[in-house]
């Protein structure tokens, strides 16, 4: 009985000691053990790799979890336009976050805001990123008012920033990446308060890559300690340590289209139903229960003219944008995934079929790149403080692709044409190639016979201008990266780094029941 006991004793301590050394939220396990080497975890003396605790990914501030599943994106109502550039086909995400709103007009602004009082030396940024209120003048009509005042009037902070193109959209993405981070980091004790104050200027602003590089020379309280006693001073923060949240972006097309339609089956049959037309339950865009019954569920133009319903019942409806919080959210906590305005997407427009989509994550777009490095190997800033970015041309030794603009991918480029003969070895022909979008070649060139190339983004969700057929979440139109309008505005989304909490099923002897 003396040995059991002892036995039990000596694992409840084995126990209490696995337990102690288990971090929370990013820290080291101290006691851990290599389970194929037998080597020690962050022990100077059996080489210092670092393991970190496992844990949850913080939610981004202003956005809610998505938990991941399968569905079918695509088209659901008649193709009215007759444009069948979205056939139906089953595809599966990824957990992800996104914003429960609309960027809105206080959010733009805190960006110029910044963008003007840190790149003093460098206006034009701050140019380049206003929106382009003009967008709202119509030749027969009268919107003055919004040219001056939506973007800058106080009532409406709350409303969504429009007249933003897709690049500007994108750059507002990296602004917010680094302003979070950089908090982070302040609120970790790495960085010293100060590195906040307006005083940082131009290149000396915070950016999380050149950071995670070593490329960032600002207001550094402290740094990690160093199990490897090689800097004494410590090293800079990494992945690993959890403090680092991963890029802002704009949702994809497959993202967005499933958070819009938050559609969630049956936990005993793990199915659907049937397919809602709009991101709410039913197929009709009234209110059909509860105390709001009769109620529109988003802003749109409900015929020709009519905007809003009469004078003292305005029916829900507005002639212009409405606060991002108006109306019910959809069954993920998502604002105005319907009407308000559209919202650009990150993927590259082209007419979608089974066949150019991947199962699992489909998005096109992808343009691979590799850091600029100078004479010694080390990265280039520009004068904003960013790393600068080359493209991967030609890739002869991998499988999985042959170039680092993948934007034209068998639609557009030399692999889709018609007659590929001896293109295929004049290998820079891969590099934006528009064959497809061109009529004639040579002398009898006539240039450009299609508005889709490589600039061409898509936006979804319909606007206070659209009927309610674009407010099904399976319809799309396009644009040109580089332009803006009135209805179109953005909302960011985010990778969940590990997935959701996934609980595997118990493993079971093969065969049993």
């Amino acid at each position: 009985m003396k040995f059991y006991l002892k036995l039990l004793i000596a694992s409840l301590g084995l126990g209490f000691i696995g337990c102690a050394g288990s971090g929370v939220g990013g820290a080291p396990h101290h006691m851990g053990v290599s389970k194929t080497t037998g080597w020690k975890y962050n022990d100077p003396k059996f080489g210092a790799f670092e393991v970190y605790e496992s844990h949850d990914q913080p939610t981004p501030p202003g956005m809610v979890f998505v938990p991941g599943g399968t569905f079918t994106m695509g088209r659901i109502t008649e193709d009215l336009s007759h444009e069948w550039n979205n056939s139906q086909r089953r595809v599966s995400i990824d957990a992800f976050y996104i914003d429960a709103t609309e960027i809105r007009n206080v959010d733009y602004r805190e960006y110029i805001h910044w963008l003007g009082t840190v790149y003093v030396s460098y206006p034009e940024v701050l140019r380049q990123a206003l929106p382009d209120t003009l967008a709202w003048r119509k030749p027969l009509g009268y919107n003055e008012s919004f040219v001056e005042f939506y973007f800058r009037f106080s009532s409406y902070n709350d409303y969504p920033v429009v007249a933003v193109s897709w690049l500007q959209a994108n750059d507002y993405c990296v602004w917010r990446t680094d302003r979070v981070n950089e908090l982070a980091l302040v609120n970790a004790g790495i960085l010293d308060m100060t590195a906040l104050d307006p005083d940082q200027k131009d290149g000396d602003s915070f950016n999380t890559d050149a950071y995670l590089v070593g490329e960032y020379t600002g207001k550094i309280k402290r740094n990690m300690p160093d199990m490897t006693g090689r800097n004494p001073e410590g090293r800079l923060v990494k992945y690993e340590d959890g403090l680092i949240f991963p890029k802002f972006r704009l949702p994809t097309e497959a993202e967005w289209e499933y958070a819009a339609m938050a559609s969630i089956g049956s936990a005993a049959t793990g199915v659907l139903d049937g397919r809602d037309i709009y991101p709410w339950k039913g197929n009709r865009v009234r209110q059909t229960e509860g105390p709001g019954i009769g109620q529109l569920m988003a802003n749109f133009q409900k015929g020709y003219g009519d905007m809003m319903g009469i004078a003292n019942n305005p029916d829900g409806n507005a002639p212009r944008p409405v606060p991002v919080t108006s109306f019910w959210p959809n069954d993920f906590g998502l604002y105005c995934m319907a009407g308000n305005v559209n919202e650009w997407v990150l993927d590259v427009y082209r007419t979608l079929s089974f066949e150019d989509v991947e199962d699992a994550r489909p998005f096109r777009g992808n343009i691979y790149t590799t850091l600029s490095k100078d004479e010694n190997g080390r990265p280039i800033k520009d004068s904003l403080g960013h790393l600068r970015r080359d493209t991967i041309g030609y890739v002869n030794n991998r499988p999985n692709y042959l170039l680092g603009d993948n934007r034209n991918y068998r639609d557009g480029d030399i692999l889709s044409a018609v007659s590929v003969g001896e293109d295929m070895d004049k290998k820079e022909e891969f590099v934006n190639s528009n064959k497809m979008y061109f009529q004639g070649q040579g002398e009898k060139h006539l240039g450009m016979s299609s508005l889709v190339n490589e600039r061409s983004r898509v936006y979804k969700g319909g606007s206070f201008m659209d009927r309610a057929y674009w407010l099904s979440p399976g319809t799309r139109r396009f644009l040109d990266e580089g332009y803006s309008k009135e209805d179109i505005g953005f909302r960011c989304a985010m990778d969940r780094i590990g997935g959701a909490k996934f609980k595997p099923t118990e493993p079971t002897s093969q065969g049993s029941k």
